[in-house]
């Protein structure tokens, strides 16, 4: 197994679960901004572990498989407080799309690399918006509060999980149509 800072840093966004299910469910008036503060510093670790490793010629294979299972376990985590807290049937929706998403594609990716075809379904800037959108709704719906009280981040994180689950479909969708459409030549 390779150890170098990117893989460091992958780890250090799988160890942040813990904290941010410890934080989530403190019942503090600073626990929310912890939650939502741990969500970020993950999301930045994820940035900076992709990053890092390309500039410094560090990539790995072990490198290459961690860091979507980290990325993964992390947002599915925060999709469940999200959805046990929220109760309702459009959060639950939300994040079922979400994590079905998740699936499909991780074994689409599995599939097409068992038959030599990884590169249809590398990752496309529809991808990265859905991610980027996903990512602050996540935050904003786990800080769950008025920021300085003028930013109603509950409401703009629900309003970001709508357009993020809708970007999930429509980047499933080219995911499935360049897996499947036949190569030209």
């Amino acid at each position: 197994m390779t150890f170098n800072l990117p893989i460091l840093l992958t780890w250090l966004r799988i160890g942040f679960i813990p904290l941010l299910v410890l934080f989530f469910y403190t019942d503090a008036s600073w626990a929310p901004l912890a939650a939502g503060l741990t969500f970020v510093l993950a999301a930045l670790t994820d940035w900076a572990d992709g990053y890092l490793a390309r500039r410094w010629n560090q990539e790995s294979r072990f490198g290459a498989f961690l860091d979507p299972v980290a990325d993964k376990l992390i947002v599915v985590v925060a999709v469940l407080l999200i959805v046990e807290r929220e109760g309702s049937v459009w959060i639950t929706l939300a994040a079922m799309i979400i994590v079905g998403r998740e699936i499909v594609i991780s074994a689409l990716r599995e599939w097409m690399a068992q038959v030599g075809q990884h590169g249809k379904v590398a990752v496309a800037f529809i991808g990265k918006l859905k991610t980027t959108l996903q990512m602050i709704a996540l935050t904003f719906l786990l800080y769950n509060q008025t920021l300085f009280g003028l930013f109603p981040l509950r409401e703009l994180g629900l309003v970001a999980l709508l357009v993020a689950t809708v970007l999930t479909v429509a980047s499933m969708v080219q995911y499935l149509m360049g897996a499947f459409t036949p190569a030209t030549e």
